[in-house]
């Protein structure tokens, strides 16, 4: 009897998908027991607009629906984008943002495999750059603020801008930790002094740091399920480490440590679910390397130095131009083929 070897047969598209929405789910956790659940009207709209969008595009191309509708990437671009922006944005906000990532970052490059930057990220630029003001309305985390919104209160605000009598939107919101951080060092206060704020907590922003956490959690768990490979992950996050503790170290009065990076922003987001993106990243390992530590310089630069708070969006779509430079010299040399000499 002739045992042939055993075959695993690799996860579907729909699969894989699938599982990277459930490693996000830890974190979404942790977002809505710090922040509310604001944040699942957010998920749930940019679904509703990522389905209905691509469906749509679908029947433009003259391409089969269904197939599509469920291969889940289009619900991963939808959460990505919810994650990225502030929940108590208003409804609109969300829908645009969604329907640009996926009409035009998306299927206007042929759909799936095909489009060179990441869909989510593509979103979130238009967002930032056009409506800076709605993209600034952080909720403050639940415990910092004396007035705290109810769900249908959160609701009546989403879909109809509406607050309760007597309460502003400046008494529910706050800027985010990196953003706090860049203008308070700005009006030449310290570190140490900035950090002793309400809004931060152990190592990052309060409450956010908790999110990171569960980002972290589910990335590791892709890791562990061989859904992405280390080298993005580690070579994000350790150029990033690398570089603020190079910073911190110099001038620890105007730097913080590398650590604050990690858990403050979409930083461990991005490291495991952004640029880890197999469509808009590089197919070689070294390449995977370059690729991160790129993203990780340009996120530093654009957080410490440049004129937005977090630079992982920025970053992530700078070095999705670079793509296929990096892989053109990053291929290995094919068996047997001589050099030119």
């Amino acid at each position: 009897m002739i045992f042939t070897p055993l075959i695993s047969k690799p996860d579907s598209v729909s699969a894989i998908m699938l599982k990277v929405l459930l490693a996000l789910l830890p974190g979404i956790a942790m977002y809505v027991w710090y922040f509310g659940p604001a944040i699942l009207v957010s998920i749930t709209l940019a679904s509703i607009t990522a389905l209905s969008t691509e469906a749509l595009m679908l029947k433009l191309r003259r391409r089969p629906i269904a197939p599509f509708l469920k291969d889940n990437s289009a619900l991963l671009t939808a959460w990505l984008l919810a994650l990225s922006i502030p929940p108590l944005a208003p409804w609109w906000l969300v829908v645009v943002g969604t329907a640009f990532a996926i009409a035009i970052a998306k299927q206007l490059y042929g759909g799936l495999g095909n489009n060179p930057f990441n869909p989510a990220m593509v979103g979130y630029a238009v967002l930032i750059i056009s409506f800076p003001m709605q993209m600034t309305h952080w909720l403050a985390p639940q415990g910092l603020v004396l007035t705290e919104l109810s769900f249908t209160q959160q609701l009546d605000y989403i879909f109809q801008g509406v607050l309760p009598h007597s309460v502003t939107l400046d008494a529910l919101t706050m800027a985010t930790p990196l953003d706090t951080l860049k203008t308070h060092l700005h009006l030449d206060e310290s570190v140490q002094q900035i950090l002793n704020m309400t809004i931060y907590g152990q190592i990052g922003g309060h409450g956010s740091e908790m999110a990171a956490w569960g980002f972290l959690f589910g990335g590791l768990y892709l890791l562990a399920a061989r859904i992405i490979s280390w080298h993005i992950p580690v070579a994000y996050l350790g150029t990033l480490f690398v570089i603020a503790g190079i910073f911190h170290l110099v001038d620890p009065t105007h730097y913080v440590a590398p650590l604050f990076h990690w858990f403050s922003g979409a930083a461990i987001l991005g490291a495991f679910f952004i640029l880890t993106d197999p469509v808009s990243s590089p197919t070689t390992n070294k390449g995977r390397l370059i690729f991160a530590a790129g993203a990780a310089f340009l996120t530093y630069m654009i957080r410490t130095f440049g004129g937005f708070p977090d630079g992982v969006a920025f970053a992530t779509l700078l070095m999705n131009i670079s793509v296929p430079l990096i892989v053109l010299y990053t291929q290995p040399k094919v068996f047997g083929k001589k050099d030119k000499s």
